[in-house]
Protein backbone atom coordinates (compact mmCIF):
# COMPACT_ATOMS: atom_id res chain seq x y z
CA UNK A 1 0.00 0.00 0.00
CA UNK A 2 2.72 2.41 0.68
CA UNK A 3 3.37 2.08 -2.94
CA UNK A 4 0.38 3.18 -3.65
CA UNK A 5 0.10 6.11 -1.55
CA UNK A 6 3.34 7.65 -3.21
CA UNK A 7 1.97 6.81 -6.60
CA UNK A 8 -1.08 8.51 -5.62
CA UNK A 9 0.91 11.87 -4.49
CA UNK A 10 3.10 11.68 -7.27
CA UNK A 11 -0.02 11.87 -9.69
CA UNK A 12 -1.66 14.10 -7.11
CA UNK A 13 1.39 16.54 -7.77
CA UNK A 14 1.32 16.13 -11.32
CA UNK A 15 -2.20 16.97 -11.50
CA UNK A 16 -2.17 19.84 -9.48
CA UNK A 17 0.74 21.11 -11.38
CA UNK A 18 -0.99 20.51 -14.68
CA UNK A 19 -4.00 22.22 -13.12
CA UNK A 20 -2.28 25.42 -12.34
CA UNK A 21 -0.25 25.74 -15.49
CA UNK A 22 -4.15 25.27 -17.04
CA UNK A 23 -5.40 28.17 -15.49
CA UNK A 24 -2.49 30.15 -15.87
CA UNK A 25 -3.05 29.67 -19.69
CA UNK A 26 -6.87 30.30 -19.06
CA UNK A 27 -5.97 33.52 -17.69
CA UNK A 28 -3.42 34.64 -20.59
CA UNK A 29 -6.58 33.39 -22.62
CA UNK A 30 -8.93 35.69 -20.96
CA UNK A 31 -6.55 38.74 -20.98
CA UNK A 32 -6.19 37.81 -24.66
CA UNK A 33 -9.70 38.30 -25.53
CA UNK A 34 -10.15 41.26 -23.39
CA UNK A 35 -7.20 42.88 -25.03
CA UNK A 36 -9.16 41.90 -28.64
CA UNK A 37 -12.42 43.03 -27.21
CA UNK A 38 -10.82 46.50 -26.55
CA UNK A 39 -8.82 46.51 -30.04
CA UNK A 40 -12.17 45.96 -31.62
CA UNK A 41 -14.26 48.26 -29.94
CA UNK A 42 -11.30 50.86 -30.50
CA UNK A 43 -11.23 50.03 -33.82
CA UNK A 44 -15.35 50.23 -34.22
CA UNK A 45 -14.80 54.05 -32.56
CA UNK A 46 -12.37 54.68 -35.00
CA UNK A 47 -15.03 53.57 -38.06
CA UNK A 48 -17.71 55.37 -36.63
CA UNK A 49 -15.91 58.60 -36.20
CA UNK A 50 -14.58 58.47 -40.14
CA UNK A 51 -18.30 58.56 -41.00
CA UNK A 52 -18.92 61.29 -38.59
CA UNK A 53 -16.44 63.50 -40.83
CA UNK A 54 -18.92 62.78 -43.73
CA UNK A 55 -16.39 61.12 -45.56
CA UNK A 56 -15.23 64.52 -47.31
CA UNK A 57 -12.10 61.86 -48.98
CA UNK A 58 -14.84 60.00 -50.21
CA UNK A 59 -17.30 62.51 -51.52
CA UNK A 60 -14.15 64.50 -53.64
CA UNK A 61 -13.32 60.73 -54.74
CA UNK A 62 -16.83 60.12 -56.09
CA UNK A 63 -16.55 64.18 -57.48
CA UNK A 64 -13.53 63.91 -59.10
CA UNK A 65 -15.00 60.36 -61.13
CA UNK A 66 -18.13 61.75 -62.23
CA UNK A 67 -16.30 64.54 -63.61
CA UNK A 68 -13.28 62.44 -65.23
CA UNK A 69 -16.28 60.23 -66.99
CA UNK A 70 -17.87 63.89 -68.17
CA UNK A 71 -14.72 64.58 -69.81
CA UNK A 72 -14.42 61.07 -71.40
CA UNK A 73 -17.63 61.69 -73.12
CA UNK A 74 -16.73 65.00 -74.36
CA UNK A 75 -13.49 63.99 -75.50
CA UNK A 76 -15.18 61.00 -77.48
CA UNK A 77 -17.88 63.39 -78.91
CA UNK A 78 -15.46 65.82 -79.84
CA UNK A 79 -13.72 63.23 -81.71
CA UNK A 80 -16.80 62.00 -83.58
CA UNK A 81 -16.85 65.50 -84.80
CA UNK A 82 -13.49 65.70 -85.91
CA UNK A 83 -14.53 62.04 -87.64
CA UNK A 84 -17.28 64.07 -89.23
CA UNK A 85 -15.91 66.89 -89.89
CA UNK A 86 -12.66 65.35 -92.00
CA UNK A 87 -14.67 62.89 -93.48
CA UNK A 88 -13.64 61.37 -96.99
CA UNK A 89 -10.92 64.57 -98.37
CA UNK A 90 -11.97 62.96 -102.17
CA UNK A 91 -15.84 63.72 -101.34
CA UNK A 92 -16.24 67.81 -101.45
CA UNK A 93 -19.64 67.75 -100.64
CA UNK A 94 -19.80 65.49 -97.72
CA UNK A 95 -20.59 68.23 -94.76
CA UNK A 96 -23.66 69.11 -97.26
CA UNK A 97 -24.79 65.70 -97.75
CA UNK A 98 -24.91 65.51 -93.93
CA UNK A 99 -27.79 68.07 -94.04
CA UNK A 100 -29.44 66.20 -96.62
CA UNK A 101 -29.94 63.61 -93.46
CA UNK A 102 -31.38 66.02 -90.89
CA UNK A 103 -34.88 66.71 -90.38
CA UNK A 104 -36.30 70.69 -90.74
CA UNK A 105 -36.43 70.98 -87.04
CA UNK A 106 -32.68 70.01 -86.48
CA UNK A 107 -31.79 71.87 -89.60
CA UNK A 108 -33.95 74.69 -87.95
CA UNK A 109 -32.09 74.66 -84.80
CA UNK A 110 -28.80 74.29 -86.33
CA UNK A 111 -29.53 77.55 -88.37
CA UNK A 112 -30.27 79.34 -85.31
CA UNK A 113 -27.21 78.11 -83.55
CA UNK A 114 -25.12 79.05 -86.67
CA UNK A 115 -26.31 82.38 -86.78
CA UNK A 116 -26.42 82.79 -82.53
CA UNK A 117 -22.40 82.05 -83.22
CA UNK A 118 -22.09 84.07 -86.22
CA UNK A 119 -23.24 87.43 -84.19
CA UNK A 120 -21.03 86.34 -81.16
CA UNK A 121 -17.83 86.65 -83.68
CA UNK A 122 -18.77 89.42 -85.38
CA UNK A 123 -19.68 91.29 -81.91
CA UNK A 124 -15.92 89.90 -80.90
CA UNK A 125 -14.56 91.30 -84.67
CA UNK A 126 -16.28 94.33 -83.62
CA UNK A 127 -14.64 94.76 -80.23
CA UNK A 128 -10.85 93.66 -81.77
CA UNK A 129 -11.52 96.79 -84.52
CA UNK A 130 -12.28 99.07 -81.77
CA UNK A 131 -9.56 98.26 -79.35
CA UNK A 132 -7.18 98.48 -82.28
CA UNK A 133 -8.33 101.93 -83.52
CA UNK A 134 -8.15 102.86 -79.60
CA UNK A 135 -4.38 101.64 -79.46
CA UNK A 136 -3.71 103.18 -82.50
CA UNK A 137 -5.03 106.61 -81.25
CA UNK A 138 -2.77 106.00 -78.35
CA UNK A 139 0.49 105.05 -80.08
CA UNK A 140 -0.11 108.31 -81.95
CA UNK A 141 -0.22 110.25 -79.50
CA UNK A 142 2.20 108.43 -77.91
CA UNK A 143 4.93 108.85 -80.44
CA UNK A 144 5.59 112.96 -79.87
CA UNK A 145 5.81 112.45 -76.29
CA UNK A 146 8.24 109.60 -76.88
CA UNK A 147 10.20 111.56 -79.46
CA UNK A 148 10.09 113.88 -76.99
CA UNK A 149 12.27 112.19 -74.33
CA UNK A 150 14.10 110.46 -76.29
CA UNK A 151 15.86 114.23 -78.00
Amino acid sequence: MAGESDYSKYDLARLQAELKQEREIKEMLEESVSDLRSTMRELQDRLHSVDGEGNEWKTRYETQIELNGQLERQISLIHERLEDLRGNPMDRLASIRSYDDMTVETLSQRLKLLTEEKCDLQSQLMDCHLRTEQEGKVLVSAVPVVRGILC
